[in-house]
């Protein structure tokens, strides 16, 4: 397996624990605690997945990286409010506009989310600070 196909399985791992904790929180608000906006209850569930979608890429997925972290974090957050923002519209319209449920709607938010996500992450976010050399993550360094 190749460096890049690693880095992808470990995106996708972290893709899959982060839309865990999401679609967890979503749950939570409008079964247990009763809210009414699906739109509403996603961007409070998305607030959690992308902390958790950060951290997992910060520290799995790129982990060579040595972008301070507030660059890293600022960059990450403007790239995964973006994309909250665009689920969040595709659950208003799809589960309060169109009556249809809301885990399907969620589904295709969540598709829109992979397909910018890893791109962005990869080409804007987790990239080296110019002059600075990434450093190779623990598993792939000599003697591993």
């Amino acid at each position: 397996m190749t460096s890049h196909q690693r880095e992808v399985l470990r995106y996708v791992v972290n893709g899959i624990a982060a839309t865990a904790v999401h679609y967890m929180v979503l749950y939570t608000c409008l079964e247990l605690l009763g809210m009414k906006s699906a739109g509403l209850a996603n961007v409070i569930a998305s607030s959690a997945g992308i902390s958790a979608s950060f951290a997992g890429n910060r520290y799995f997925v790129f982990p060579g990286q040595r972008t301070a972290f507030f660059t890293q974090a600022t960059k990450f957050a403007g790239l995964y409010i973006s994309i909250a923002l665009v689920n969040g519209a595709i659950l208003l319209v799809w589960t309060d506009v169109f009556g249809l449920n809301y885990s399907i709607g969620f589904l295709i938010g969540v598709a829109v989310q992979v397909l910018v996500g890893y791109v962005g992450a990869r080409k804007h976010v987790f990239t080296p600070a110019a002059g600075v050399e990434a450093v190779a993550p623990l598993s792939q360094r000599a003697g591993d």
